[in-house]
């Protein structure tokens, strides 16, 4: 479904971003991304739903190949907006319509698709029906984050680009998402920094280090696993304990 050739970037007049990346993942897997902040994991997930472009290397989704000038093409355009949807990490950013109901029908509306049954679908899912004439403003963050899961799996995506989803999410609201994901056929590709639940929402694990370097791409288990390979990739800290006249040093996961 997704495959990536050498791809860099940056933004403009900083350092790189992402540099050589290379991979390849297929429909229905379940990815979980990992990297310190600033490691280009947010960047990444961009770039997949195009929202930004290489500067330099490839992306390919389902064998074509994803740039501005291919996205011009009007049906190919239509086709990849309703396939890989992106939530951000913030949901703030996705939500602008006067109430819940107008959110999660949006997209819908705009690609042609009778917007009701999914609003009363996913809103049901969610736990937000009692929301619906609400305004998003007025939402808290948990809600917030709801409503904006709604509107993306309101598409039925075959691609669900998710960042930092559980952030504001409660134990319960959690708990659905993984399940959710679990059991969709979708592909997924999620970004955490919450390294105790990383390993409920995939298989397949990818770290990113500084400046956007693959520095593993293999299971989660293995991933978390790895000390040496958390503490490089600043996922885990080492710093030093005392027990009455021992001291002694071990690495911690970082996690919030």
């Amino acid at each position: 479904m997704i495959e990536l050739d050498a791809v860099c970037h940056a933004w403009p007049d900083g350092p790189p971003v992402l540099s050589d990346l290379s991979l390849r993942i297929g429909a229905g897997e379940k990815v979980v991304l990992l990297g310190a902040n600033g490691s280009g994991k947010s960047t990444l997930l961009k770039l997949l739903d195009a929202l930004v472009f290489p500067a330099s290397g490839g992306y390919r989704y389902a064998g074509t190949a994803i740039d501005r000038q291919a996205l011009r093409d009007r049906a190919l355009a239509r086709r990849f907006r309703r396939e890989v949807v992106l939530l951000f990490q913030h949901p703030e950013a996705m939500l602008f319509n006067p109430s819940v109901a107008e959110e999660i029908a949006y997209s819908p509306r705009q690609l042609g698709l009778d917007p009701a049954p999914r609003v009363t679908r996913w809103a049901s899912e969610l736990g937000i029906a009692s929301l619906l004439a609400c305004p998003p403003y007025s939402l808290s963050g948990g809600e917030k984050q709801k409503v904006a899961l709604a509107c993306i799996l309101a598409l039925d995506p075959l691609l669900l680009l998710l960042d930092e989803p559980t952030a504001n999410l409660d134990p319960r609201a959690a708990a659905w998402l993984v399940d959710y994901l679990l059991d969709t056929p979708q592909t997924a590709i999620v970004s955490t920094h919450n390294l105790s639940m990383a390993a409920e929402l995939g298989f397949r694990c990818l770290i990113l280090g500084a400046g956007g370097h693959l520095l593993f791409d293999g299971p989660i288990e293995q991933a978390l696993g790895d000390p040496g390979l958390m503490e490089a990739a600043n996922l885990a800290h080492r710093h030093r304990h005392r027990r009455g006249s021992q001291e002694h040093a071990h690495p911690e996961l970082h996690d919030r």
